[in-house]
């Protein structure tokens, strides 16, 4: 058979929408760029525009997370413009559920991408790119030498401990203690060896379970309530972490984090090692300028840093500093035919 038989497909119809995405992932959890083709956005504020895309182009968020295009675990990044006049870009982050406040996988993806593509005009030595996101303005940093990427790391938001030893009743494990934590989001964190729970891949399935029963559990007696904004205020997703699951010496803790409808994240989670840095601040696991490792349920890394303590209302918080690697898998062209029955895509979980 001839290889390049279908390579002379023809251009498709003029009223076929065309959006252009750079795909990557960072300790194995996916990213979807999506650099060109989705609707303008006209809204001020990144918290403005994320709720202009959700009354208005969310079918655009299904046809790209979602089958044909996705699957139930996609992530995506929206780049808009910037909300300060000093950002680099703004960015919505996009999942199966809806849309997030803060994405810390993204964000090293993105500052990763940014070293090739026309951003900035980046130096040698370590380079700044500011990022507006619905939680705030991101800090990340590009370190560079003979032009070759060297590290990337972002300061987070103000994270912060907002509940320590919550108790909940779930059936067939009855008390279950949990800490509630902000790091770009809210999240519940339970200690797994204290319900004997396998943090490892072939345990996925019952992970995925128990973790939305936890945060339907804790969403009936709990509504966290952002010191800074109302829109910040639900709880994004349940962690749960161990101290003796670890596959090497170099690792603090396991993290597996469960958000959105049911979504499991391949990486540690950016916003949840903040909000875990600001948990161990708080119980005095950590100090000023010190930091750990943690890793995903596929063993990748990310480390986070205690940068500066930081006051937010009434929460004694941190600024974390967290870094890790990814990578480009590809870059796609995707078609949406108006008279695709499909078009708006379809999710099964």
């Amino acid at each position: 058979m001839n290889p390049t038989l279908f390579s002379h497909w023809q251009q498709p119809n003029n009223d076929w929408q065309k959006i252009h995405t750079l795909d990557m992932h960072t300790g194995g959890e996916p990213l979807r760029i999506i650099v060109d083709g989705f609707a303008q956005l006209t809204s001020g504020t990144m918290l403005e525009k994320r709720a202009e895309c959700l009354a208005k182009f969310d079918a655009l968020r299904q046809a790209l997370m979602f089958e044909p295009r996705g699957h139930s675990d996609m992530y995506g990044a929206l780049i808009t413009e910037p909300e300060r006049a000093d950002s680099h870009f703004g960015v919505l982050f996009l999942h199966n559920e809806g849309y997030s406040t803060m994405c810390g996988h993204a964000i090293i993806a993105l500052a990763t991408a940014a070293k090739d593509c026309s951003v900035s005009h980046f130096q040698e030595g370590i380079n700044e790119l500011r990022i507006d996101t619905p939680a705030g303005l991101i800090k990340a940093y590009i370190t560079l030498k003979n032009n070759v990427l060297q590290q990337v790391y972002f300061d987070n938001v103000v994270s912060f401990v907002d509940q320590q030893d919550m108790q909940v009743e779930l059936a067939m494990y009855g008390q279950i203690s949990c800490d509630i934590a902000f790091g770009g989001a809210y999240y519940a964190f339970v200690d797994a060896d204290t319900i004997d729970l396998n943090l490892t891949p072939d345990n996925y399935q019952q992970i995925v379970m128990l973790g939305k029963a936890i945060k339907e559990q804790v969403n009936t007696q709990y509504q966290p309530h952002h010191p800074q904004d109302d829109a910040l205020g639900f709880l994004y997703g349940v962690i749960f972490y161990s101290n003796t699951q670890l596959s090497n010496h170099d690792v603090f803790s396991r993290h597996v984090c469960i958000f959105a409808q049911g979504e499991l994240d391949r990486s540690p989670t950016g916003t949840g090692v903040s909000a875990r840095a600001a948990l161990a601040f708080a119980k005095g696991q950590l100090k000023i300028n010190q930091g750990f490792n943690i890793e995903s349920i596929l063993g990748s890394v990310f480390n986070v840093q205690v940068k500066e303590a930081r006051q937010i209302g009434d929460f004694a918080g941190i600024i974390p500093r967290v870094s890790a690697n990814a990578f480009v898998t590809g870059k796609h062209t995707f078609f949406i035919d108006p008279r695709d029955p499909l078009k708006q895509g379809f999710i099964f979980k």
